[in-house]
């Protein structure tokens, strides 16, 4: 009798102490905090050599992505595609340079309004933090 209580004892321990094969693993990005989405975002910048408009948007956004504050833009890709090497491209933009598009979790672009190139770091900031809150703001509504 006594034995089988030890047997019983033992099989209740062994069911209490059952440690699952798969344990979940948490893996926290520094930057996961950025977006509301596991990729990152993108923006395009519509550009071609020798445009020193274009080149001093990018220095600026460049500038703004490592700027920190409530509405951090570390995650952002920027992606700098030169019109002259797509027709399409150089005519859509030829006279409108830089143009800059936001993409969308579809794939396609939105072209975001001009940014005039006497904005100072802080508000390119500002303007592309609230390009992609905006974008936040009607996936939720």
């Amino acid at each position: 009798m006594l034995s089988k209580g030890i047997g019983t004892m033992a099989a209740r321990s062994l069911s209490i102490v059952h440690v699952p094969a798969f344990k979940p693993k948490w893996v926290f990005s520094p930057l996961s905090f950025c977006s509301s989405e596991s990729k990152p975002r993108k923006l395009v910048l519509y550009s071609k050599p020798g445009c020193c408009l274009c080149d001093g948007l990018k220095e600026k956004l460049h500038a703004a992505f490592s700027l920190s504050g409530p509405d951090p833009l570390h995650d952002v890709v920027l992606q700098v595609r030169d019109i002259t090497s797509n027709p399409e491209w150089e005519k859509a933009y030829q006279y409108e340079i830089p143009v800059l598009a936001k993409v969308l979790s579809d794939g396609s672009e939105e072209i975001l309004p001009r940014l005039s190139p006497r904005l100072g770091v802080e508000l390119v900031h500002k303007k592309i933090a609230a390009a992609f809150k905006q974008a936040v703001k009607y996936i939720l509504v």
